[in-house]
């Protein structure tokens, strides 16, 4: 298995499954220095550095607080339009990050245009971590959500995943892409003009990932052992804020995952994650159900990261 040390975390089409199981290993070993609220040593003499070109609370925040429970410090930018980064300038990805390098030891970056933080560990010294990158992936969040499946239900292998939203989302593209090394089938769900593109489809018969689609929920939830859902009431991921105006429409009754639905349909131990934020694809009065394991999705959002800047940054092998 390769190293962590000094590597980038931008896809995980780059994860080979032991190297799945190596971050859930180190992200057991430290979730209790956050589940007691404390902080270590561990990464005392290093620095994080957040270049956020794009509005974010759980992906910055959860980096952030992992350098903090692990000691080390925290400085950069969550709006690039307060740089020389974004303003009239529009300094360019490498100018940018080969300031950032001189200023901490890890990057975690996230910007509206695809690709963006593979161009930067282009030029880097240090790691580079995709927080999130236009349409392309989230690997940092798929992580947290197959641990917390494995958390929850003790395994990953054999069970039956129902992914519901915007298939053009970067979270569903790195969920499609951690599919292939492991045995789990997978159904995905959403409207017809947010449907998987004939790339990635492609790219999931590649890969070789037991993959279908289907038009309702109703159709595939009393099979799913995994309920992932994401709003397919999106803003346009391409621009670094939202530009959309007037009222926002809502979620069609065939991507909502409503108490009623849960409650007639699907299986007594299946679990709902959400990576969050919402719109009404989930109602409020599904979180105390027994199915809802979002909140603790986020808590795992903590120590997933926590064990990746301890990996990266050498401190854990």
């Amino acid at each position: 298995m390769r190293s962590f040390a000094g590597r980038d975390i931008l896809s995980l089409k780059e994860f080979e499954r032991n190297e799945f199981f190596r971050v859930f290993e180190a992200a057991e070993k430290l979730e209790p220095i956050a589940r007691n609220r404390r902080n270590t040593d561990i990464l005392k003499e290093k620095t994080l550095v957040t270049a956020f070109y794009q509005p974010s609370t759980r992906t910055r925040l959860a980096h952030e607080a992992a350098m903090i429970r692990l000691g080390g410090q925290v400085t950069g930018f969550s709006d690039a339009k307060n740089t020389r980064a974004g303003d009239f300038y529009q300094e360019s990805i490498k100018d940018t990050i080969k300031m950032l390098e001189f200023y901490g030891d890890v990057v975690v970056m996230r910007h509206f245009q695809q690709g963006a933080p593979h161009e930067a560990a282009k030029w880097a010294s240090i790691p580079i971590i995709n927080g999130g990158d236009g349409w392309g992936e989230h690997p940092t969040q798929i992580l947290t959500d197959l641990y917390t499946v494995l958390r929850e239900k003790g395994r990953i292998d054999g069970l039956n995943w129902v992914a519901i939203g915007d298939m053009r989302m970067r979270t569903m593209h790195s969920l499609g892409y951690a599919m292939s090394q492991f045995d789990c089938p997978i159904t995905f769900i959403g409207p017809e003009d947010m449907s998987l593109t004939d790339d990635f489809k492609a790219e999931l018969n590649q890969y070789s990932v037991n993959w279908s689609e289907a038009e309702h929920v109703e159709q595939v939830i009393g099979d799913a052992d995994v309920i992932l859902v994401e709003p397919v009431v999106q803003p346009d991921y391409t621009k670094s804020r939202d530009e959309r105006s007037g009222d926002v429409a809502m979620t069609p009754a065939n991507y909502k995952i409503t108490r009623e639905l849960l409650e007639t349909k699907a299986k007594s131990d299946a679990i709902l994650l959400h990576s969050l934020p919402r719109m009404d694809e989930i109602p409020p009065d599904v979180d105390i159900t027994r199915w809802s394991r979002y909140w603790q999705e986020a808590f795992n959002g903590v120590v997933m990261r926590m064990a990746l800047l301890a990996l990266v940054l050498g401190e854990m092998e």
